[in-house]
C-alpha cells in the first residue's frame, strides 16, 4: 500500500516512523490493537490486519476500545488503544467509569491533531483540549516526535501502565507521523 490518499492528493503520512511506533508497540508486548480508522493511524492499522501475531479490533466508535483493552487486560493480553483527539474526547466515559474505576492498564496511542501545520478545520478544536483533560484525569502522558526516542517511551509507557493499573496517553506528534515539513 502506498500513501493514503484524499480524493485523488497523496497524504503524507510516515510509513516509516508508522513502522517505529509499530515495533515498538509489538517490542512492548502488545498483542492487541484497536482502532477506529484514521489518516495518521492508516499505516498501524494496516500493519496490524496484515500481522499474524497480532490482532486488531475495529471498532465503532473509541470507548468500545477501552472495553476491548480491559477484556484483554483480564486474559492476560498487554494491548493499545489507537484514536485520535476527538476519539479521546469521546472516550472519556470509558476511561473513567472502566479502566480508572477498576485499575486497568490502559495504553493510549492518540494522533495529536490540530496543531500548527493542521489543513483539516474540523481537526482543530480536540487538539486544544486533549492535554489539559489529560493532566485534569490525572493521566500521565508524553509527546512522541522523534523516531530516535519512541522504542524507549513506548516501553516506558507500558511499563507505568501495568505497573500503575491506570490509564497512560501517548501523543502522536505531526513531526513524527507526517512527512511534509511544509504543512
Amino acid at each position: 500500500m502506498g500513501r493514503p490518499q484524499r480524493g485523488s492528493v497523496p497524504l503524507p503520512v510516515s510509513q516509516t516512523n508508522s513502522n517505529v511506533v509499530y515495533e515498538a508497540l509489538k517490542d512492548a508486548g502488545v498483542g492487541l490493537l484497536s482502532a477506529l480508522p484514521e489518516t495518521w493511524l492508516v499505516h498501524l492499522i494496516r500493519m496490524a490486519e496484515e500481522d499474524p501475531e497480532m490482532i486488531l479490533v475495529r471498532l465503532a466508535k473509541e470507548e468500545e476500545g477501552v472495553g476491548v483493552s480491559m477484556g484483554a487486560h483480564l486474559a492476560g493480553m498487554k494491548s493499545a488503544l489507537l484514536m485520535q483527539n476527538h476519539g479521546y474526547l469521546a472516550a472519556i466515559n470509558g476511561i473513567v467509569s472502566g479502566a480508572m474505576l477498576y485499575k486497568i492498564p490502559l495504553l493510549m496511542l492518540i494522533s495529536d491533531r490540530g496543531h500548527l501545520g493542521e489543513q483539516d478545520p474540523w481537526q482543530t478544536e480536540g487538539g486544544k483540549y486533549t492535554r489539559r483533560i489529560l493532566d485534569a484525569l490525572g493521566i500521565v502522558r508524553d509527546d512522541l516526535t522523534l523516531p530516535e526516542e519512541v522504542e524507549r517511551k513506548v516501553a516506558r509507557a507500558m511499563a507505568l501502565a501495568q505497573s500503575s493499573l491506570s490509564p497512560v496517553a501517548l501523543l502522536l506528534s505531526r513531526d513524527l507521523m507526517w512527512e511534509d515539513p511544509v504543512s
